[in-house]
């Protein structure tokens, strides 16, 4: 009852469908342990914003230059989240308007290419993303693609062989950052890559924002023209897109955003931004990103040493990719994943390296530890999920396994709950009334 008054007050009667699914999602997040690498858990300061009569309001256009009227307010939320972003990552212009991580992607290479030019950007397969060069997105349809990936001894970027391929492709536009990629991304010798070949460079460091904010991974903003990102992941803002760049490209960026890939702002979706970026630019969002850093090295530690395989052998920042396969001596990604939704341990199935299986199947497992760092949790608890984690892989058939590690997800979760401070109030005012 709590849970429904926080989150579907005024659903319930006028659309119970809805405020049942809202209900149950709210269960699965509290009671589960969330290590998708993508996801996070917003302040209830986010939730707030996003929730507010800015989704009334038409504004196209930017600050002071509407096609709409009425637009004063929206003005201020979006100045103030172009400030504090600008401010969070020492960049020259930002645009604010992006709905998604994609999307800010596609306005750069709006931006900077014609149809048909030559881009280089990472294998998907290797730790890439669709909108890097995948011949499904827009991105390998409209252009001309090469790509580069890891080594395979060391299962890292190999920067000299990068270097090679894009003397032989001669692209317009490098493209560098991944979607899983457990190691430091040098985006200085990024940048010197792609000036020795005369291209520009986009890094989207959709995964990474929130240590390269705080200074806990090396920023592309001096290195490159053009940075991109999600505001959901390390973050810790609501789903979206962030574009920043060079002054000298801003008003052809913005007219790429707008009209050239969207019509009309979220405005309450950048009123959640903005709060984000206010939050990042507080002193103990340092110390957050640090612990979601020392919490994945705890993780890796304790996975590597209960039999797992961690491609590139360990990790240097939130995310940590498994080898569940092993050669055919484990369980598919696949797999591993079902088997860990069924003791409410939310994974995702990742293809790794030179991977022998299909995506779909995948010999890999992504794993995060953003999420359950906001909820509080430390080394002691990533050490105690490890052993959970490792202990359904090796045996994922075993109903006792299961039992236990079921038990073991329910006290966890229940010694760091969400939203603890609204769920406090709510539990107060129930008892007050009883």
């Amino acid at each position: 009852m709590i849970m429904k008054e926080f989150f579907t007050a005024g659903i319930s009667d006028t659309d119970p469908l809805i405020s049942n699914a809202i209900d149950n999602e709210v269960r699965r997040q509290t009671n589960g342990l969330e290590l998708i690498a993508s996801e996070n858990f917003v302040s209830e300061a986010v939730l707030q914003a996003m929730g507010t009569v800015f989704t009334n309001k038409y504004a196209e256009g930017y600050p002071g230059k509407r096609y709409y009227g009425g637009c004063e307010f929206a003005d201020v939320v979006e100045q103030t989240a172009i400030d504090r972003a600008k401010q969070l990552f020492g960049a020259e212009h930002a645009n604010v308007q992006p709905h998604s991580g994609a999307q800010a992607n596609m306005a750069v290479l709006m931006t900077t290419l014609d149809h048909g030019d030559q881009i280089l950007g990472m294998n998907l397969s290797h730790g890439g993303h669709l909108t890097h060069g995948h011949p499904l997105n827009f991105s390998g349809i409209n252009y001309k693609v090469a790509d580069y990936g890891v080594n395979k001894d060391t299962e890292q970027i190999d920067y000299d062989e990068l270097q090679r391929i894009a003397e032989g492709s001669k692209p317009k536009l490098l493209i560098c950052g991944a979607s899983a990629y457990p190691r430091t991304i040098d985006f200085k010798r990024m940048g010197e890559i792609a000036q020795s070949v005369g291209a520009k460079v986009m890094a989207d460091i959709a995964h990474i924002a929130g240590l390269v904010a705080v200074g806990l991974h090396p920023s592309p903003v001096p290195h490159c023209e053009f940075v991109t990102t999600t505001t959901h992941k390390t973050l810790r803002g609501p789903r979206g897109g962030l574009i920043l760049s060079r002054e000298e490209f801003a008003k052809n960026l913005d007219r790429s955003v707008f009209p050239g890939v969207q019509g009309g702002p979220l405005v309450h979706v950048i009123a959640a931004k903005a709060v984000s970026f206010g939050e990042a630019l507080r002193e103990d969002f340092k110390a957050y990103q640090q612990q979601i850093i020392d919490n994945a090295s705890a993780m890796a530690e304790t996975l590597s040493s209960s039999g797992l395989r961690l491609v590139s052998g360990g990790t240097d920042n939130h995310l940590l990719l498994v080898d569940v396969f092993m050669g055919g001596k484990g369980i598919t990604g696949k797999a591993a994943e079902k088997a860990l939704d069924d003791v409410q341990i939310t994974v995702n199935k990742n293809t790794i390296p030179f991977d022998t299986n299909k995506p779909f199947v995948a010999s890999g497992i992504r794993l995060g530890t953003p999420a359950l760092t906001t909820r509080g949790m430390k080394e002691a608890e990533m050490k105690l999920i490890g052993e959970m984690i490792a202990a359904i892989i090796h045996e994922p058939e075993s109903e006792d396994v299961k039992t236990r590690v079921r038990r073991e997800v329910a006290e966890i979760t229940a010694k760091f709950p969400m939203y603890p401070n609204r769920f406090k109030e709510k539990l107060n005012e129930a008892i007050s009334a009883n």
